[in-house]
Order: C-alpha cells, then sequence, then structure tokens
C-alpha cells in the first residue's frame, strides 16, 4: 500500500510496533515487579528499591502495560528513525526544527510560569464543579506521603519522560520531514492513542502474569472503541492537549514550558482524584464533565483557555517566535 510507504505510513507502523511489543513484554515486566515488591517487603534494600518495589506493588497491570507501551516506544524509535531518514531521501528537505538555548533564569521562569497556568486552571475547574454538585470531598485527608507517590512524583517523572519522547524526540523528528503544523497534528495524535489505552472500569485479568495477559488486556482496551461517548470525550482532549504541548515546545524550542504544563496537568489531576470523588447523580454527566477532570466539555473549554493564556504569557517569556 501507498499509505505505508509515506512518512505516515511509518509512524503508524511504529505505533502498532509499540502495542504489540508492549503486550507481549508485559506479562515480564509484571512478574518482575511483583517480585520486586515481595523482596522489598522482605528485606532491607536502599531508599530507591524500597520505594520502587511499594510501586510496584501497588500497580495493576493496566500500570505496567502503560510503561511497557514507552519501553517499547524507545525500542523501536531507532526503526522509525531509519525508515524517516529513508523517505526523506526522496523528499524535499524541510527547515531545521528550531532549538533554543535558553538562560536559565528564562527556562526555570517558564516552567514555573506553565506549571502555574496548568495546575490553576485545572484546580479552579475542579472547585468550580465542586460547587455545582460534581464532585464531593473526600472523608479523610491523605498523607503527605500518599500525595507525594500518587501525585508529585508522577507529575515530575511523567512529564519528563513523556516530553522528552514525544516532544523532544519524535516531534524533533517529524519537523524534519513535515511543516510545523503537520508535525503537530501527527505527533498530537499518537499521543492521543498511546494516552487512550485503558481498559474500561472493572475490566479484569484471571491472571495478570500469563503470557497472554496483554493481550487479554488489549482485547478490553479496544472495546472502549464501541463507545463513541468515550472516544469523543477521552480522545478529544487528549489530542487537544497534545496539540497545546507541541505548539508551546515549537513556540519556545525548548521543553521547558510543555514540561511545567504536563506536570502541572498531572498534579492537578491526581491531586484532585485524591481529595474528592465524583457524584455520579450530577446532572453535569456524562456530557459536560466525564469521569474526570480530563474527560467532557468542561475540562476541554479548559484546556482552550489554558491555550489562549499561554500565547500571551510566552509573547512576555519567550526570546522569540519560531513559528
Amino acid at each position: 500500500m501507498r499509505f505505508l510507504k509515506s512518512q505516515a505510513g511509518a509512524v503508524v507502523l511504529w505505533l502498532t510496533g509499540i502495542i504489540l511489543l508492549a503486550a507481549a513484554i508485559v506479562p515480564w515486566i509484571y512478574r518482575f515487579g511483583k517480585n520486586l515488591a515481595a523482596k522489598a517487603a522482605a528485606q532491607d534494600l536502599s531508599a530507591f528499591q524500597e520505594w520502587l518495589g511499594a510501586s510496584a506493588g501497588r500497580a495493576e497491570l493496566d500500570r505496567y502495560f502503560s510503561r511497557a507501551m514507552v519501553f517499547s516506544a524507545l525500542i523501536l524509535l531507532p526503526f522509525l528513525l531509519r525508515r524517516l531518514k529513508t523517505l526523506k531521501k526522496s523528499a524535499n528537505r524541510l527547515e531545521e526544527p528550531v532549538k533554543s538555548r535558553l538562560p536559565w533564569s528564562l527556562r526555570i521562569s517558564q516552567w514555573l510560569a506553565a506549571l502555574i497556568i496548568a495546575a490553576g486552571l485545572l484546580w479552579s475547574l475542579g472547585i468550580v464543579l465542586e460547587l455545582a454538585g460534581a464532585y464531593t470531598p473526600r472523608p479523610d485527608f491523605p498523607k503527605f506521603s500518599k500525595l507525594l507517590n500518587k501525585a508529585i512524583i508522577p507529575a515530575l517523572s511523567a512529564s519528563i519522560i513523556e516530553e522528552w519522547l514525544f516532544r523532544g524526540l519524535l516531534l524533533g523528528v517529524w519537523l524534519r520531514i513535515a511543516k510545523p503544523v503537520a508535525a503537530c497534528i501527527g505527533v498530537s495524535f499518537v499521543f492521543a492513542v498511546v494516552h487512550f489505552m485503558e481498559p474500561p472500569a472493572g475490566a479484569e485479568i484471571s491472571d495478570p502474569a500469563h503470557y497472554l495477559a496483554g493481550f487479554q488486556l488489549l482485547a478490553a482496551i479496544f472495546s472502549n472503541y464501541a463507545n463513541p461517548q468515550f472516544i469523543a470525550a477521552e480522545l478529544a482532549t487528549l489530542f487537544s492537549v497534545g496539540l497545546i504541548l507541541a505548539y508551546t515546545r515549537i513556540r519556545t524550542g525548548s521543553l521547558w514550558f510543555p514540561i511545567g504544563l504536563h506536570a502541572g496537568w498531572i498534579f492537578a489531576l491526581k491531586g484532585f482524584n485524591l481529595l474528592h470523588r465524583g457524584v455520579e447523580e450530577s446532572p453535569l454527566r456524562p456530557l459536560w464533565i466525564g469521569d474526570s477532570l480530563r474527560s467532557g466539555l468542561l475540562p476541554l473549554l479548559t484546556l482552550g483557555l489554558t491555550a489562549v493564556i499561554c500565547f500571551f504569557v510566552l509573547k512576555i517569556l519567550s526570546p522569540k517566535s519560531p513559528v
């Protein structure tokens, strides 16, 4: 097929390979994680191993699958780069992607500003929804250690790893073989699909360590595609998030601002969920707000407001306008 011989086709094949490889290796990663958790519970290990073992012990199969996808993306990335390099030889060379060597003061300013914008707006949405009766506070305030493990550490680690992978490596490559608008759309679609790979609520795998457990999980995940409402609510939000992150990466020529945005969103989403629970009977569900602060029309509108604010803030915090 001509499509599979195109640049977009190469990315689709890469994404398919990521999903299949993750499904194949996730049972082994699951076993390793659970063995480490048991070892950490029975022996005195280093502080890092103790933390990693505790985290592995709490994680379910879908969490392992998410990490297996990131690992698979890195493993298969050289094959994508080689394919794109081959295809580029027959195409006109476009301008190199813009990179900026920013002073440290500006880097920190961009990261903090983005963190405050993303977390502040999303948490403000949560407060509005609480006042509207869509959320209610949980009776027990979580310990700081739980907030650290469930919100702060994931916000910092995931934002750095995923921005380096999606807006650093993948977008950087795509900008060399396509115009900025096409590159942003393509990378944002890949980003949305990867984060869309979550099983429906209540899905269970009888034996997560079975060698076919990853493919059983895939079957449960793809059952989401039979639910148009879920696709519209989740995929639209994730795609919009990807577009904002890609735009700010190109606008600033660095990853500092998108890392701050990503960290702010994760912290607000997970932190708010630790402190609140959804009210299923709320008339705002499921159109205005879905299962969490990342789905529904109100989160989508909040992302639009975030994009507008970022546009004006970057007029101050960006040394130049590459696009």
